[in-house]
């Protein structure tokens, strides 16, 4: 029976908040015609599917659709794989090579901002804006809404609304942290969700960089639907 790690990715620095990823290590022991059937199952904002762990050959499902890039699985996984297994110098999802790195605890992976879904960033006028909202602002199905926290910090407010591939909010979405990084040309410091923390910078090439601390919360057996 597949084992599948329950972990949560972009946590702060206590190891609260961050958002829930699930990992199977060992892919291969779910077949490619049922892995859409699992992410639905658990639920999850994204599930993981390591084909080669050495070589960090990895696929990636919402509960709706497979993605060829996303940030906390690529984050959480990386970290994973250093903890479980062996640490790795890149994931290779369907797009391409993702770099990876590990600092003090943290794992870092580098995407391009045409990688990931195309996001919308709204930026409003406070965080208190920010989290008034009730739901995606005016309705739209793929949008960040943010503002400065301290603009000359860095430190950002966040809410993610990936609905077009659904999840109705995200807690910490790497992939939307991507975009703001290339077009501030800048260090950011994300806080998202209800209590989750995401580092990001540009990197040479286009490249972002994108990383945070993880935790593991269990490892179960999963009986495949």
């Amino acid at each position: 029976m597949p084992r599948v790690h329950l972990l949560r990715v972009f946590c702060v620095d206590e190891g609260t908040g961050g958002n829930p990823l699930a990992v199977f290590l060992d892919g291969s022991e779910v077949p490619p015609a049922q892995r859409q059937g699992v992410a639905a199952d658990l639920g999850l904002s994204e599930t993981v599917f390591c084909d080669d762990p050495e070589r960090g050959e990895i696929r990636i499902f919402t509960p709706a659709v497979e993605v060829e890039f996303a940030g906390h699985p690529s984050v959480g996984t990386a970290w994973l794989l250093a903890e479980q297994r062996a640490p790795v110098e890149a994931l290779r999802p369907p797009v391409g090579e993702v770099t990876v790195r590990y600092e003090g605890g943290m794992s870092f992976a580098a995407g391009r901002p045409e990688w990931p879904p195309q996001f919308e960033h709204e930026r409003l006028g406070s965080p208190d804006e920010v989290d008034a909202l009730d739901g995606s602002p005016g309705g739209h199905d793929m949008i960040a809404a943010w503002a400065w926290i301290d603009e000359a910090a860095g430190t950002v407010r966040s809410r993610v609304f990936p609905v077009r591939i659904g999840i109705a909010e995200d807690e910490a979405t790497g992939a939307a942290a991507v975009q703001p990084g290339a077009r501030l040309g800048r260090a950011i410091d994300i806080r998202q969700g209800r209590g989750s923390r995401i580092l990001a910078r540009p990197r040479d090439g286009g490249y972002v960089e994108i990383g945070g601390r993880s935790v593991l919360d269990e490892v179960r057996e999963y009986a495949i639907p």
